[in-house]
């Protein structure tokens, strides 16, 4: 496929999405019914599709408006490359008059709801603006290396043997930036023995701060995929279990603990071996830290659904501190750079419950590199 005729399908790809189609089942949709697409194209349109997502506002200001068109539109002039639009072979038709190019307003630069800029402004005066920058790119891709499997040196010989360059991160320990052929990562010998695996350098920062020692009795509340369940069980001995209110989520955590080498038992009833000495509640959240991964949910999310993951937060904290034991642990996490969703409700949790100290806070922003996070951990006195 040529450019242009990349840039047409990322067109009939976006006018599926902003008609309500998710974009994964919308590229999946379009790659079916193009054959004649090869690899490097599905990856080139991919890319625009979820570029024009992340630039939403600003691409369609400079492209003359929301629809398909307009965003990819918007896009190549940003990046010069208006002159795909020439009409030529399978390449978009040139500009019409009424797709005139616009400077973008500084809100609209922002590429975020109006109505939530000023909740942004409060949890990060000064930094929204750059953190609204670096949502509105690609996000890095990191590894996290199982040092029981082997440690850093042997894991950048590993992939570097596959054509795969990677650097640590200096935002924990364990992680390595991929900074060549992160396309290559899963069918690397690396990846399929469990030498690495796919993990945020931000989250991996959280589970190196929680306070975890060994032989500890662990719950992972809000397990999902069990990434932060394999990290934990990665750096010290404990008796882990594992638990998510979809257990369809932890689907692949047994095939994962097997191929790194280390058991994790999952629950769906946890408070049957309570007490635990840490429960960690990777609460279910915004996702705001994440955007620049999942720029749908940037603009799925309304006032009446941050509500309504305030309230589930609050709820998933009283029960999972019902299960910590006397001097035991609750960590708090989120990937949120709402103070709302953080700080704040950590604030109505311990005023609603005595006997809770707050230990250790920590906020990770995208400008360090990672995704945005947030972990509190508290103390049962």
């Amino acid at each position: 496929m040529t450019p242009g005729a990349r840039a047409a399908a990322a067109i009939a790809v976006l006018d599926r999405v902003l008609a309500g189609e998710p974009a994964e089942k919308a590229l999946t949709n379009w790659g079916r019914a193009s054959r004649f697409a090869g690899s490097g194209d599905r990856a080139a349109v991919r890319d625009l599709v979820f570029e024009a997502l992340r630039r939403k506002r600003s691409a369609a200001a400079r492209g003359g408006g929301l629809t398909g068109r307009g965003l990819v539109l918007g896009l190549c002039r940003q990046s010069g490359q208006e002159s795909l639009f020439d009409g030529l072979g399978h390449a978009p038709a040139l500009p019409l008059p009424t797709e005139a190019d616009r400077l973008p307003t500084d809100a609209e630069l922002l590429d975020l709801p109006d109505w939530l800029l000023p909740r942004l402004e409060a949890s990060l005066g000064p930094d929204l603006g750059p953190v609204a920058s670096a949502l509105r790119s690609r996000a890095p891709v990191f590894l996290r290396v199982n040092r029981r499997k082997g440690g850093l040196t042997v894991a950048i010989a590993s992939l570097a043997g596959e054509g795969i360059g990677v650097q640590p991160h200096p935002l924990a320990d364990s992680a390595l930036e991929v900074v060549e052929n992160a396309r290559k990562v899963q069918t690397s010998a690396a990846y399929l023995s469990g030498l690495v695996e796919l993990q945020d350098a931000a989250s991996q920062a959280v589970v190196a701060a929680l306070p975890l020692s060994e032989g500890m009795r662990v719950l992972d509340h809000c397990a999902g995929g069990g990434g932060k369940t394999l990290a934990m069980a990665d750096r010290v001995d404990l008796t882990l279990f594992a638990h998510d209110i979809a257990p369809q989520r932890m689907v692949d955590v047994p095939a994962r603990a097997k191929r790194a080498d280390v058991r994790i038992a999952l629950t769906d009833r946890p408070e049957t071996a309570a007490p635990y000495d840490l429960v960690l509640v990777d609460a279910p959240c915004s996702g705001s830290g994440s955007w620049r991964r999942d720029p749908e949910g940037k603009w799925a999310l309304t006032p009446d659904r941050l509500d309504a993951l305030l309230a589930e937060q609050a709820l998933i904290l009283a029960r999972a501190a019902a299960m910590v034991g006397p001097g035991g642990a609750l960590g708090y996490a989120t990937c949120s750079i709402l103070r709302q969703e953080n700080a704040e409700q950590v604030d109505r949790f311990l005023d609603g419950h005595p006997g809770w100290n707050r230990e250790r806070e920590l906020h990770f922003l995208p400008l360090s590199g990672g995704d945005g996070f947030y972990l509190c951990v508290m103390r049962r006195t």
